[in-house]
């Protein structure tokens, strides 16, 4: 294993916390005996090209330090390699990190265990989510949840609001979506099984358990059982709603008689006028289909 190790490095994860935690997590690397490049990026298509290079040319590892957004651009990079990816979490919501069991804000103890499972050879191979959508449009992969219908919406007028800043500006969202709520019509497809045609107010297909900063959509999901949970949320009022979404952070809500878990190695989701997103990211409208792929990537645990 090369001793030179790629610090893919978000500056402005978590509202500049990403930049802060680079500093430490290098240090813990070059303690331990590795020479570490950062990559950046004037942007994310910038960053995404710069480390594609990097791992092309040959790095012992990718370490990424941000939020789930930058974790997002690595998978693009490495799922399908031998490159091992390492996660320092210091971003906002930091899912990813959380579901595997990885150091949240801790970036010096990030490095350290980035840096022991590299010498120890501790790597888990988990698995991602493989998405295609419409013709055109470019494929993606993903780690933690691929979500559709009310939560989307939310995202979609969310990220359309300039004012107020932060996590504020998506408690407004989620109010002005809850005043115009109303069910959505899905088609749904399980692997190769029968199109579900139902009512439902949102569909997340998990590859792990959480989005959102710890939302337990798909509390059960196991990222390396080679299946998605499809949690189905049906036709709810706004008052089945309002009770049971709360519920949602603590993974309760998936004994409510509204909520169906399925566990599928395919699944296309099919609805008029509601935007895919996936590690936060938004994909585009539906219709899109994700593919579970087995050991996809190596990870530093």
């Amino acid at each position: 294993m090369t001793a030179e190790i790629t610090l893919f490095v978000n500056p402005t994860a978590g509202r500049g916390r990403g930049a802060h935690a680079a500093q430490p997590a290098a240090s813990a690397l070059r303690a331990a005996g590795f020479s570490v490049r950062t990559v950046l990026g004037a942007d994310a298509g910038d960053a995404l090209a710069r480390l594609r290079t990097a791992v092309r040319e040959g790095t012992g590892a990718v370490i990424a330090v941000g939020g789930d957004g930058v974790v997002s651009l690595a998978l693009q990079a490495l799922a399908g390699t031998r490159v091992p990816l390492g996660v320092v979490a210091a971003g906002t919501g930091n899912d990813f990190a959380r579901a595997l069991g990885l150091p949240v804000r801790e970036p010096a103890r990030a490095g350290r265990l980035a840096a022991g499972a590299l010498k120890e050879g501790r790597i888990r191979e988990v698995d991602l989510g493989r998405l295609a959508g419409a013709p055109g449009r470019a494929e993606a992969w993903y780690g933690t949840v691929l979500c559709s219908g009310f939560d989307s919406r939310v995202n979609d007028r969310g990220n359309r609001m300039r004012l107020p800043a932060g996590r504020f500006k998506y408690d407004l969202a989620i109010l002005a979506e809850l005043a115009s709520f109303r069910p959505f019509p899905y088609r749904i497809t399980l692997d190769d099984g029968p199109v579900i045609e139902t009512e439902a107010t949102l569909v997340a297909v998990g590859n792990s358990s959480s989005y959102g900063g710890g939302m337990r959509i798909c509390a059960d999901a196991v990222p390396d059982d080679g299946l998605f949970d499809v949690v189905i949320v049906g036709d709810c009022s706004r008052t089945t709603l309002l009770k049971v979404f709360p519920q949602v952070y603590k993974g309760t809500h998936l004994g409510h008689p509204k909520v169906g878990v399925h566990r599928a190695a395919k699944v296309t989701l099919e609805a008029a006028g509601i935007t895919a997103y996936a590690d936060g990211e938004p994909l585009g409208a539906l219709p899109v289909t994700a593919r579970c792929v087995p050991g996809a990537l190596r990870l530093l645990v």
